[in-house]
């Protein structure tokens, strides 16, 4: 296994350096770092799914959350909100949303008093139904007020390090992540990736219609690099060129530095106690209940730490990019390729998610230009003998992606239907 996963590895160097050539090295250098953005996100979804068998298919959600935070903590501040009321009103609507939240509490915890049964559910329902009330008085004013001329237009950033905001969207997702898994970890397999599915959904229509908070679909941008900027070295006297290639080898050296360092720390984890009380939960949790388990703790435990993993990939790309555009999410870039790079990997290795989501990465992203570059030629030739040239070669180049990731998935599957590099696991005795 240790040779075969050199093999691929080795592969898989070479095609970066064949891509370096062919692309030239500002393109290889971005689609790096993003590439190690998203092997963070993928194990992330290693962790939760080859790990402790979850289905998780809210990883949009997850990412969504860690743009929005990143953006928050290191866009620089809006002066014309804080001048205004609008911290005030904001103040006041927070203060309406824990009060709701302690109501909601006591209803449920009514049956310490006597109050039990149909008559619980009915306070609770109507606790609801007030806290939801109470929160929105003050809430729509505030959000009216912010997006107004008067209120800044919406609520800005706080100029802080972009690092602090990957750690922000790591903590952000984890709290979201608890609340999720204290409603859906119940569930069952199917059932658990529809709600998750289903929450990603509502993660999404927020954060877009959140105009006061994240300008909605107005995008926000340039948010700031956590490295030095091509401009920095280009003041030092660099030229355009090398001052780009500097710039994003920074921001690689970062990103492979905190790839490192997950990978260190989960790897250390699950070949210790942890790590096999996992594997005995993922594969019969019947039978690691009766030997005394907490198993829905322990399912908790794993998709939290799970979806920290990906806020924090999220927060990378978002970074890296300079722009959050909640409109620029959708499904099959944000959720199905890192379910992709995961199976194709190998789930449950974590060396097999990296290599995973390296290589989709690069397979998605060259696929395109690849694929215009054939048609152009196929259609220079037909052209040549009367049969026409291909129309519309722009849009089916964009399309042959997913063409050429379901090819890649169904050869896999095919031929290695555990992975490339599968999970290996020691048996003592």
């Amino acid at each position: 296994m240790i040779q075969r996963s050199l093999t691929l590895f080795g592969g898989l160097f070479v095609l970066i350096l064949l891509v370096g050539w062919v692309m030239g090295l500002p393109f290889t250098s971005s689609r790096l770092v993003e590439a190690a953005a998203y092997a963070l996100i993928a194990l992330g979804l290693n962790i939760q799914w080859g790990y402790g068998g979850l289905f998780n298919f809210g990883i949009m959600g997850f990412l969504m959350v860690g743009g929005a935070a990143v953006t928050f903590i290191s866009f620089p501040v809006n002066p014309a909100f804080w001048a205004g009321e609008g911290p005030a009103m904001l103040g006041k609507a927070l203060l309406a949303f824990a009060v709701g939240a302690l109501i909601v509490l006591a209803a449920r915890k009514s049956d310490r008093i006597g109050i039990s049964g149909k008559w619980k559910t009915a306070l609770t329902v109507i606790a609801w139904f007030v806290g939801y009330c109470l929160y929105r008085s003050q809430i729509d004013p505030a959000a009216a007020y912010i997006e107004s001329a008067a209120g800044g237009g919406w609520v800005g950033g706080l100029g802080g390090h972009p690092v602090l905001g990957w750690i922000f969207g790591g903590i952000l997702a984890a709290g979201i992540a608890y609340i999720v898994g204290k409603i859906c970890l119940g569930l069952r397999t199917d059932y658990l990736a529809i709600a998750t599915i289903g929450i990603s959904e509502i993660i999404r229509a927020l954060i877009k219609n959140m105009d006061w908070l994240t300008r909605g679909t107005l995008t926000v941008s340039p948010i700031p690099w956590p490295t030095p900027l091509p401009q920095a070295f280009q003041a030092d006297g660099m030229d355009g060129y090398s001052a780009l290639l500097s710039a994003r080898a920074g921001y690689l050296l970062l990103a492979i530095i905190v790839l490192a360092l997950v990978m260190w720390l989960i790897s250390r984890a699950y070949a210790g106690p942890w790590g096999r009380m996992m594997r005995a939960i993922r594969d019969n949790h019947i039978a690691a209940t009766s030997m005394g388990k907490n198993v829905t703790a322990r399912q908790l435990e794993i998709f939290v730490f799970g979806s920290v993993l990906m806020g924090i990939g999220g927060a990378m790309l978002v970074s890296f990019v300079q722009i959050f555009d909640p409109s620029s999410y959708q499904p099959i870039n944000h959720t199905f390729l890192i379910w992709v790079m995961v199976i194709v990997g190998g789930a449950g290795n974590n060396w097999g998610a990296l290599f995973g989501a390296i290589l989709l990465w690069l397979i998605w992203v060259i696929s395109e230009p690849l694929s215009k570059a054939v048609f152009d030629f196929v259609s220079s030739w037909s052209t040549q003998f009367g049969w026409g040239a291909i129309p519309e070669i722009e849009a089916r180049s964009a399309q042959m992606r997913v063409f050429v990731l379901g090819l890649v998935i169904t050869i896999a599957l095919r031929f290695a239907p555990r992975g490339l590099i599968p999970e290996v696991v020691k048996r003592e005795g």
